[in-house]
């Protein structure tokens, strides 16, 4: 029985950091030079559109993910432009990842 209720709160404990790690992105609005992933970086095996954000002399990649990106590739894949994206923004491994809630061309 001591060994169940361990178990128990174990999943619990478990649960709980997988909950907040889930929860630990930062939705943010970004604008820069959208193209894609595989076509225009080579950095990628698939078409993905990816923004890379200019400030100063850095140069900060950010791949986009999502249903909204997916539709808006076909304005970026031969060809690059300036966009504005707003989204959640997590880390994957060393890739900054945005679930994009809105893309546009910038205006």
């Amino acid at each position: 029985m001591k060994h169940l209720i361990k178990l128990i709160a174990a999943a619990a404990l478990a649960a709980g950091i997988l909950t907040v790690r889930a929860d630990d992105g930062k939705d943010v609005k970004l604008s820069g030079k959208g193209m894609c992933a595989k076509c225009e970086l080579k950095k990628s095996d698939s078409c993905q559109n990816v923004v890379q954000v200019k400030e100063g002399d850095k140069t900060t990649t950010y791949f986009l993910t999502g249903d909204v990106s997916k539709a808006f590739h076909k304005n970026l894949c031969s060809a690059t432009a300036d966009v504005k994206v707003e989204g959640k923004c997590t880390k994957d491994g060393d890739k900054l990842v945005v679930a994009v809630t809105k893309i546009e061309a910038a205006k």
